[in-house]
């Protein structure tokens, strides 16, 4: 449909021009759409509901608010509410107040993405019900920026550093992205729009609100035009991150076969003449099908998943939370981890803890309170480090193993060859009755593991297998520590 010009004043705030060309740039809505705003009575959720409402006539729309009260800042978050409440009445748009409760978590990071899930889940559920066509929310060029560096400090890829997009899963769309917080409160001023402020967009206790607050503003004193150019660099590498993504899509219907049973098959000479980048997508696109809510898997996940395809030895293994991965000569099998247990009459299957390793790293081991560290060197280093072996640091052989390495906890028929025992193979479970090891504490116990087996009951018994001899030239170096409480 094409639009007909905006017919306003010559006084038309800039920031309703800008918006205008934003939505029409990026297809957000058309005249005639009902679309639901997500108000939370700040400046920017502020500006965009004025700015909709003053195109309601001239559209068509159908604006319905909606207003997320947590209760989690108490006579604040009611006037918070007590405000839209107000601003919707004078301006006879119909409101939906939602009250969710939520459970309290150890960490406000985990509580804020619980925040976040609880309210898009209400406006997608409220959408549906009420026939919108689109939810709009108020985040800005300044809210991309922050995003973009806090994904750029977790060592995200082209699909972080793409930022977030202006429309998704074709409901949610953000039609202030290309409009700086700046532009917005200059509206509100011309317009003399009053607008609350959030005590907690102070605390500095969130990610975020330190990106905001002390990361941003020096960036900006470097560069003046900082919020412009990450905003500009999103779109352009989410450009990118499409073309790629339909690549990868073609791959998957190319080169993975598929079985009822959930189970998946890589072709691994095609996957090999890959370049790495879609190598990675490729992994990761595979991996995520088996994620309850379609998560894509970390890096050192997909890179893990990745070597074993290229390097791993006929018959190894890889076990992730989900998916069980298994190497053959020609191809890579995904197989859903119940799967693996189905086929065990009365087996009952219990997802232990597991942390892929890369070399060098360390990693902490929750169930001991320990810090585990890998890493690679030559015999005549590690002999000449200084530090002797003890039950606490030991060594294998590099050659009689492959990786992915992993932290496990021990599972129902678990074997290895303790050493001293001559080449012969005990089970885990009889190996902690001798030790008188509880029940109850045996899951905490970490485990090194190779594809080949188990290398090290951590802090008990080396598997005889993997131990260095006369002829070792390279070698795994494993250390463990106690890492102190947080009151000491």
């Amino acid at each position: 449909m094409v639009l007909k010009p905006l017919s306003r004043a010559a006084s038309q705030p800039a920031l309703l021009s800008q918006l205008v060309r934003t939505v029409r740039q990026q297809q957000l809505f058309h005249p005639g759409h009902h679309i639901l705003v997500a108000v939370s009575g700040g400046a920017d959720s502020i500006a965009l509901l004025s700015l909709l409402h003053h195109l309601a006539d001239l559209w068509r729309l159908k604006l319905t608010v909606v207003h997320c009260n947590y209760g989690l800042r108490g006579a604040e978050s009611d006037g918070d509410e007590s405000f839209v409440s107000t601003f919707c009445l004078e301006r006879h748009l119909p409101l939906v107040i939602h009250r969710p409760k939520l459970a309290k978590r150890r960490q406000n990071s985990s509580f804020q993405a619980a925040a976040r899930k609880a309210r898009y889940d209400f406006m997608r559920q409220l959408a549906h019900e009420v026939g919108a066509d689109r939810i709009a929310v108020g985040h800005t060029a300044n809210d991309q920026a922050e995003t973009i560096l806090m994904w750029m400090l977790r060592g995200a890829g082209l699909a972080g550093l793409a930022g977030m997009s202006y429309i998704r899963e074709e409901k949610i769309i953000r039609p202030l992205l290309a409009s700086s917080r700046e532009e917005v409160l200059e509206y509100l001023k011309h317009e003399g729009l009053a607008h609350r402020l959030d005590s907690s967009n102070e605390k500095l206790l969130y990610h975020r609100n330190r990106i905001r607050r002390e990361l941003l503003p020096v960036i900006t004193q470097l560069a003046p035009a900082a919020v412009r150019v990450l905003q500009r660099q999103a779109d352009l590498l989410r450009e990118d991150e499409h073309y790629l993504k339909t690549v990868t899509t073609k791959l998957m219907r190319n080169l993975v076969s598929y079985s009822p049973e959930g189970v998946q098959r890589l072709n691994r000479q095609a996957v090999m003449e890959l370049p790495v980048a879609l190598q990675r997508r490729l992994v990761r696109a595979v991996l995520r099908t088996y994620e309850e809510e379609g998560n894509a898997s970390t890096v050192r996940v997909v890179e893990s998943v990745r070597l074993a395809l290229l390097k791993g030895r006929s018959g190894a293994q890889l076990s992730l939370k989900q998916v069980l991965v298994s190497v053959d000569q020609g191809s890579v099998q995904f197989s859903p981890v119940t799967e693996m247990y189905q086929n065990e009459p009365g087996s009952k299957h219990k997802t232990s803890e597991c942390l892929v390793l890369s070399v060098p790293s360390t990693v902490y081991w929750a169930g001991t309170n320990q810090l585990i560290n890998v890493q690679h060197m030559t015999r005549h280093d590690a002999e000449q480090g200084g530090a002797t072996l003890s039950a606490k640091r030991v060594l294998f052989d590099a050659e009689r193993y492959s990786e992915p390495l992993q932290i496990r906890s021990w599972r129902a028929g678990d074997r290895f060859f303790p050493q001293g025992m001559k080449g012969k193979s005990k089970k885990l479970q009889d190996f902690f009755t001798d030790r008188k090891i509880a029940g109850h504490r045996r899951e905490n116990i970490p485990l090194l593991v190779a594809p080949e087996g188990i290398l090290w009951v951590v802090g008990m018994r080396q598997d005889e297998r993997f131990l260095v001899s006369r002829n070792t030239t390279s070698c795994l170096a494993v250390a463990v520590s106690n890492r102190f409480s947080e009151k000491e």
